[in-house]
């Protein structure tokens, strides 16, 4: 079923290799707004290196060649609206589930047209010598904040292939015999960020892996740029963000914790009008995500005092079996009556858990996760929108005098002009 010929990309493991695979899908839309289900089909090239060793972490990207649905004629998409993410299997030598996202940008795409996505990006920790196979499976399609979810209706055929060497220079012959899980002594899981930094390298996500026994599970900090959405523009700020667990059952509960102020408050702010909430995406084994929020202010917050967000919790119910990533998502800040939505340019993961299935667990199809205020998180069929999910970006305006909070930063909004604090 390839489509294409390989192409061949210098990389330090070996030589890349890049193959077309086509798929028939179902897209389920956005609920509530009325579309029906769309059958269709999807192209993907997956581009990753030709061979490697056991031990080595690998880039794999994939490219979407044809997306299997096209914007609705509802509304045209501006310029970088539409991020995609999704699940690449590795099967063979070792199985993963190796969670891809692509930046959000896309060119506008206008009422009726072709869906044009970003490539995603991933990473695959090797663990055992052999051939692995890597085949593209469902994405989710997120655009003006609501989620597509595609999916494959038939048998994918492998889009790329590596052969793993022995650590020690060894060779090792394709097998066909039970593909052995990953080392459950490794700290890392089989599928990293996309986005691993030279301060947090991939091997430091914090993982459940083989722990049985324990309680309490502590992520590592990850930088998270922002970008917040408003009339007046657009902001960037970057955060670090932890993520915790503590197990409870079958659950976790979640802890997220923000290591910096947002920003000094140009004004007063009176108490109980401040009120934060994100959703924790998850990938790996699992996938969808959980809502998480934090109390509002207790005490006002006077002029030029920290902006901070609270410790924002939530339950995770795994959805599925095996190693699972948590990792920042959108963050979504209510305050005197109106809400804006900061959306991350990219992110890393936080805490790696070896999870198992649940009943109405999170896991795409299978139910959802609940934050401790009763929130529901995007982990069934369709991701629900609102602000209890993504949300509408809508600008935080107080207007004449006031301010425009953009969760990473803080604007004065006077008559006539705008001044920048």
């Amino acid at each position: 079923m390839f489509a294409g010929a390989a192409a061949l990309l210098g990389v330090t493991a070996g030589q890349a290799q890049a193959a077309e695979v086509a798929y028939a899908t179902k897209c389920i839309p956005p609920a509530g707004v009325g579309l029906p289900e769309v059958n269709g089909t999807t192209k993907v090239e997956i581009t990753a290196p030709a061979t490697a060793k056991v031990g080595d972490t690998v880039d794999v990207v994939w490219k979407f060649t044809q997306a299997a649905s096209k914007n609705p004629d509802i509304i045209d998409l501006p310029a970088d609206s539409v991020q995609p993410s999704g699940t690449l299997k590795a099967a063979g030598a070792q199985t993963a589930a190796v969670a891809m996202r692509g930046p959000r940008e896309n060119p506008a795409i206008p009422k009726g047209g072709a869906m044009v996505l970003s490539d995603m990006k991933g990473t695959l920790k090797l663990t055992a010598a052999g051939q692995v196979a890597l085949t593209p499976d469902a994405y989710v399609v997120n655009a003006m904040s609501t989620d597509t979810r595609c999916a494959p209706t038939e048998p994918v055929q492998p889009a790329a292939t590596i052969t793993v060497t022995a650590a020690n220079g060894g060779s090792s012959s394709a097998s066909s015999s039970p593909s052995p899980s990953p080392d459950p002594s490794d700290s890392a899981s089989p599928s990293q960020s996309s986005s691993p930094s030279a301060s947090n390298p991939p091997s430091a996500s914090a993982s459940a892996t083989g722990d049985s026994g324990r309680t309490d599970f502590t992520g590592k900090v990850v930088d998270v740029p922002y970008t917040c959405q408003s009339p007046i523009g657009e902001q960037k700020a970057t955060s670090p963000i932890q993520i915790n667990a503590k197990k409870n059952g079958g659950s976790y509960d979640l802890t997220v914790q923000f290591k910096k102020s947002v920003m000094n408050s140009p004004i007063d702010i009176p108490a109980d009008k401040v009120k934060p909430t994100m959703q924790v995406v998850l990938g790996g084994a699992d996938t969808g995500s959980v809502t998480v929020e934090g109390p509002t202010n207790t005490e006002v917050i006077k002029q030029g005092a920290p902006i901070e967000i609270p410790d924002l919790k939530g339950a995770y119910k795994p959805g599925a079996t095996g190693v699972s990533t948590l990792s920042p998502g959108v963050l979504t800040i209510e305050a005197m009556g109106t809400t804006t939505t900061c959306t991350p340019d990219s992110t890393s993961v936080s805490l790696t858990l070896d999870t198992t299935e649940q009943a109405s667990g999170a896991s795409g199809g299978s139910g959802s996760s609940s934050s401790s205020g009763g929130s529901t998180s995007t982990g069934g069929d369709l991701a629900e929108t609102g602000a209890g999910d993504h949300g509408t970006l809508k600008a935080l305006g107080l207007v004449a005098g006031t301010a425009v909070l953009l969760g990473a930063a803080v604007f004065t909004f006077m008559p006539g002009r705008i001044r920048r604090r």
